[in-house]
């Protein structure tokens, strides 16, 4: 059963977490840490988040990582990520990492034959530009559709035809909805692979995970005992607790890293 958190209470899932010996905050980026805009690459982190997101990276036996659909070129792009910094990144819905002191680390899988997303693509792009308020992105496994300024009956024919598109051309190619946007990738990894990874790598006794959408659920779903799942806003979820915006991530994160960083005094 999921219950809402209210900020400012306090909460005995949040508070077994915060006790945790060494913890995993895995982030999805859009909805979760920033909010949805019309253009996606203008996304960007609510300082309060990143504020809250830096202050759990500082703390001992404490990762953060930010799980993303987007490309690990784009992802970075809008995490205003560097070299030096001490956030993970899992792009590609998992099938792309970067971690502190190592770098890229793709992980293992078939590759995407240049021309076959090229070729997709370039078949895609007649179709998406016929229709306001629709846009390309193109990813390193295929691409997505976005319709975040588009009327929803744009969006409903746009998709309509980008889907009898791949049907014919990729119909192996794994497809994904979510809010206002349609996802196609050659490989099948989803954020569950990502939940997986980053707990062996980083040895995790537990994850906090929080996402606001359909592939989120991915890895809502393999969550452990002592792990705690998180919803931003409305939507069927396996999460334990919901709060309605990034802005009482904002929130939650701050009460966690208060709660952690007392029980490390």
């Amino acid at each position: 059963m999921t219950r809402s958190w209210t900020p400012g209470s306090s909460d005995p899932a949040l508070s077994a977490i915060a006790a945790t010996p060494r913890l995993v905050v895995a982030l999805d980026f859009d909805g979760t840490a920033s909010p949805l805009v019309p253009d996606p690459m203008a996304a960007r982190a609510l300082p309060e988040v990143a504020a809250q997101v830096a202050r759990l990276a500082e703390l001992p036996d404490t990762v953060v990582a930010y799980v993303s659909g987007r490309s690990m070129h784009d992802l970075r792009v809008i995490t205003e990520h560097t070299d030096d910094s001490l956030i993970t990144l899992a792009g590609s819905h998992g099938a792309q990492y970067w971690y502190p002191g190592v770098g890229d680390a793709d992980a293992d899988g078939p590759a995407t034959a240049d021309g076959d997303r090229e070729e997709l693509w370039a078949a895609a792009r007649p179709i998406i530009d016929r229709y306001e308020g629709a846009e390309l992105e193109p990813k390193t496994f295929g691409m997505g559709v976005h319709t975040r300024t588009a009327t929803r009956e744009v969006e409903k024919a746009v998709f309509a035809e980008i889907d009898e598109l791949v049907a014919a051309r990729f119909p192996h190619w794994r497809r994904r909805s979510g809010h206002r946007v349609l996802e196609f990738s050659s490989r099948t990894e989803g954020k569950d692979a990502a939940m997986a990874a980053l707990r062996a790598h980083f040895a995790a006794t537990a994850i906090l995970f929080a996402g606001d959408d359909v592939t989120d659920e991915d890895a809502m779903r393999v969550l452990e005992g002592d792990d705690l799942g998180v919803r931003v806003g409305p939507g069927e979820t396996a999460a334990t607790l919901r709060v309605e915006n990034p802005q009482e991530i904002a929130l939650l994160l701050g009460a966690l890293a208060d709660e952690r960083a007392a029980r490390r005094e």
